[in-house]
Formats: structure tokens, C-alpha cells, sequence
């Protein structure tokens, strides 16, 4: 397992704090994984369709919120990757609303998203293990904006524990 600290502010654009104050004390590693139990006992947990019903006009359904969680995290992932290895280009940001739509997950099975976010976590947590302390405080730019590996991988666990609190607050 992983242990590393949460970063510190300054570390990312302040707009991220959103997620990073709901991330508990954790090991990392631990808490990453338990978020994979968590999202499949939430789609078991719920009655057959409720996956493809949104809460309100316009909104997205539970399938879109977890292909949007599993989109993002593609991407924090390759972030974190690209400033641990050196990278000095500012990466570009991403319009979460057009990758929803562009996907259409509503045409892929649950089950097939919730092995994808499996998939997904699974990589993320190999490459977290190759990372050293020194690489996690490597300062990129993405979005325009400088942010750390450290700050990525923290702000992927608490994007997930936002959406999962949306999923159980207004699904």
C-alpha cells in the first residue's frame, strides 16, 4: 500500500478545494480501493433502470455520472503521470459536459462501466506505487493553472466522494 500526504494549498487551483476538504484521513491505497467496493454496493443497492434515470431535466443519469467519474479520472491519472515524469507543456483542460455527451454511456452496460472504473482504479493504483515522494511535489500546469501529482491523485479520491454523495442525496 501507499501512504503519502494530502497536498498543501498552493499546490492547486483553489477551485479544487471543493473535493479535497470532504477527502478523509486515509491511506491512500486503502481509501482508493474501498471506493471500488463503495460504487459497486451503490448500483446493487438500487432497483433495475435506476442507472439510466436522471433526477431532474438536464441532469445526468447515474450511468453518465460514473462514466464522467471515470473519464476524469483518466485524465487526473495521465496528469499526474506527465508532471511525475518531467513534463514542462501546460496539458489542456476538458469540457466534463461535451465528454458526457460524446460518449453517450447510456449504450454501454452498467457493468461495463463499473469494470471500466475497476479497470481504471486498478491502473491508477499500479502507477501510484511507482511514484517517489520527490515526483508527488512536481509542479505542472494543466488547465492553465499549476497543480501537483500529489494534488491530482487526492482530487480524483475526493471527486468520487462527491459524485457518490450526489448519487445518495438526489438519485
Amino acid at each position: 500500500m501507499k501512504t503519502f500526504s494530502l497536498p498543501k494549498k498552493g499546490e492547486y487551483p483553489s477551485y479544487y478545494e471543493t473535493y479535497l476538504d470532504i477527502v478523509p484521513p486515509a491511506d491512500y491505497s486503502e481509501l482508493i480501493l474501498s471506493q471500488l467496493i463503495e460504487i459497486r454496493n451503490l448500483f446493487a443497492s438500487k432497483p433495475l433502470g435506476w442507472e439510466s434515470i436522471a433526477y431532474a431535466q438536464g441532469k445526468w443519469t447515474p450511468k453518465e455520472v460514473l462514466g464522467h467519474m471515470i473519464d476524469t479520472e483518466r485524465i487526473m491519472t495521465f496528469r499526474a503521470l506527465c508532471f511525475a515524469r518531467g513534463e514542462k507543456q501546460s496539458l489542456p483542460g476538458f469540457d466534463e459536459n461535451e465528454y458526457v455527451q460524446s460518449a453517450d454511456f447510456s449504450k454501454n452496460s452498467l457493468e461495463d462501466l463499473l469494470e471500466d472504473f475497476e479497470a481504471q482504479r486498478r491502473a491508477l493504483l499500479t502507477l501510484v506505487k511507482t511514484l517517489s515522494e520527490e515526483t508527488l511535489d512536481v509542479q505542472g500546469q494543466a488547465n492553465g493553472k499549476p497543480i501537483t501529482p500529489r494534488a491530482l491523485l487526492w482530487i480524483i479520491a475526493g471527486h468520487f466522494i462527491h459524485h457518490v454523495q450526489v448519487l445518495n442525496d438526489r438519485y
